[in-house]
This record gives structure tokens, sequence and C-alpha cells, in this order.
């Protein structure tokens, strides 16, 4: 009875771990994407620039799958650099999970410099 009891446990906590890491790669991808340029053209947050365009919004476009945002960020497109020499593939994935949030987080302060 109690082996049937813990296993029940733990599938009722799986889905709050699974929205944990899900959350974790989210924010992760936020402080990703303000320190490693992707703010300097996208804008803050993503809201886009005269030097490229907004992202806040393209979770909710079909074309663009995660498979699609993957391969923009590594090889680059258009006018936007290929950041596969810079970024490690858990990297992407959690800009890909930022970007794809359908409640992005804000990422914290960047740290002040001395």
């Amino acid at each position: 009875m109690s082996r049937v009891l813990a296993l029940l446990l733990v599938l009722i906590s799986a889905p709050s771990l699974f929205a944990a890491n899900k959350s974790a790669d989210e924010l992760a991808g936020a402080i990703l994407f303000r320190d490693k340029g992707c703010a300097h053209c996208h804008g803050d947050r993503g809201v886009g620039t005269r030097k490229a365009p907004a992202l806040v919004d393209i979770r909710k476009r079909k074309e663009w799958t995660p498979a699609k945002i993957t391969d923009q960020i590594l090889n680059g497109g258009q006018k936007m650099p290929p950041f596969s020499d810079s970024l490690s593939d858990p990297q992407v994935a959690q800009i890909v999970a930022y970007l794809r949030a359908r409640h992005p987080p804000v990422p914290p302060p960047p740290p002040q410099a001395n």
C-alpha cells in the first residue's frame, strides 16, 4: 500500500516539477537574451527595433516552430548573424523556451560592473 501511495505522490508532483524546470529554462533564456546580444538588436524583451523585428508574439506564428527558431539562432539569416559559435545547444534551447513562453519572465537587472 505504501508503494502505491508513494507512486501517486510522484505522479501528482511530476507536472509541477516539469513546470519548475520549464520556468527555470525560460528565465535562463531571458537572461541569455539580455546578455548575449539578442536585446541589442531585437530590443528589451524582444519588442523590436529598427535593427531587427519584434519577437514578442513569435510563439503565435505557426511558421516559427521551435526547430526553425533554433536554426535561425544557430545559422542566422537575412541580417542576423549566426550564433552557433557563441551559444551552446542548451543555451539555444533556453532562449527558444523564453521566446515561446506564454508569459515570458522578466530577467533580473544585470550585475553591476565594478
